[in-house]
């Protein structure tokens, strides 16, 4: 029954069953509103699959994806925008500000010289659909699965400090910011380092809450050292599990894990209190962590066993009773709707909970 057919029923003397019926149907789909934005990431089941049939938009375009996230009560999106034309950047700023909800971007950054102007680009799309912030990953995987050697990762690391280099006055001049995500694959400390080495006021990091844990780090520590340089936030909660060759990390709905997500959260509201947060809640099998192998230590000289007995124990102590949630032989139907109900459950324990 839509508005028009209640009013409709109303008017009539409808009896009184019917309109309390009516009413609390419609209550149940209306979804609190939460300051809690939501990555696209968060969907990454429904983007897979997505297979439009050429009369509707990809789900993971922007205009799209904000609809989506609005209807379930989301705060804002954090998505990439890539580079669009003018009239497009502008109808999805105007949509947003409609909603009252922000939009940060997400993008790769430059390679080099000649990746400069797709990344200006995007950056100018950024800032004309209305975003402060886009949120930048320099390594796509996992350093302890993408590295053979110590050498390679160094590589990596000369190859991503000039990157920033070139990143930096890209932003000053669209007037954006650069959060830079510890992606699996800085270290807390080794990220912070590079921040000021760069030493601009327009790249800083987007707090990942979870990531961390698989670099054998204290998530409580990983927020405390980058909190002062925070741009954006990765909000999630993680499981653990021991294994044989280490231990298993899986992202949970808010409140179902092991984070302390109220210090969290209030942590990084003490020293960046304008920042943004957007969930990441990956609907996924749990990552296995092989921190008892020989090829995870490759590029890990500077870590000590003392971090690595820490973490073993940390695990271990906060175990979850029953195995962790996996979804990769569940139907696609199953997957979907599993995806759904995780995000759900975490903007209602943001608004509830965290404040947020």
């Amino acid at each position: 029954m839509n508005r028009r057919d209640l009013l409709r029923s109303i008017a009539g003397g409808a009896a009184a069953g019917l309109l309390t019926r009516t009413m609390r149907a419609l209550a149940a789909e209306v979804v609190a509103p939460s300051r809690l934005g939501v990555g696209i990431h968060s969907f990454a089941v429904r983007q897979k699959n997505d297979k439009p049939d050429g009369q509707q938009p990809r789900f993971a375009d922007p205009l799209n994806y904000l609809e989506h996230c609005h209807r379930f009560g989301a705060g804002g999106i954090q998505i990439g925008l890539g580079a669009r034309d003018e009239s497009y950047a502008t109808a999805l700023r105007r949509k947003a500000e409609i909603y009252g909800m922000f939009v940060e971007g997400s993008s790769s950054a430059p390679r080099d010289g000649a990746d400069a102007d797709r990344f200006a680009a995007e950056l100018r799309t950024a800032a004309a659909a209305g975003a402060k912030v886009v949120r930048i990953v320099m390594l796509g995987g996992r350093r302890y699965e993408t590295f053979e050697t110590a050498a390679a990762f160094r590589e990596f690391a000369d190859k991503a400090w000039k990157s920033m280099q070139l990143a930096a006055p890209l932003a000053a001049k669209h007037g954006v910011r650069l959060a830079i995500e510890n992606h699996k694959d800085w270290r807390a400390d080794e990220l912070l380092d590079g921040l000021k080495r760069l030493g601009s006021e327009r790249v800083g990091a987007c707090i990942d809450t979870g990531n961390n844990i698989a670099l054998l780090e204290d998530p409580a520590e990983t927020v405390k050292t980058l909190a002062p340089a925070a741009m954006s936030v990765h909000l999630k909660d993680m499981a653990v599990r021991p294994y044989d060759d280490g231990f298993l990390l899986a992202e949970v709905p808010l409140g179902e894990g092991v984070l302390n997500l109220p210090a969290i959260v209030a942590t990084v509201k003490q020293a960046r209190p304008e920042v943004r947060f957007s969930l990441e809640m990956m609907t996924r099998d749990p990552l296995r962590v092989p921190c008892l192998t020989e090829k995870y230590w490759a590029t890990f000289a500077a870590v000590s066993g003392r971090d690595l007995a820490r973490t073993l124990r940390w695990v271990r102590d906060r175990a979850a009773e029953q195995p962790l949630p996996r979804i990769s032989q569940l139907p696609l139907r199953e997957q979907l709707a599993r995806e759904e109900e995780n995000v759900r459950k975490c903007l209602k324990f943001a608004a509830d909970r965290l404040r947020l």
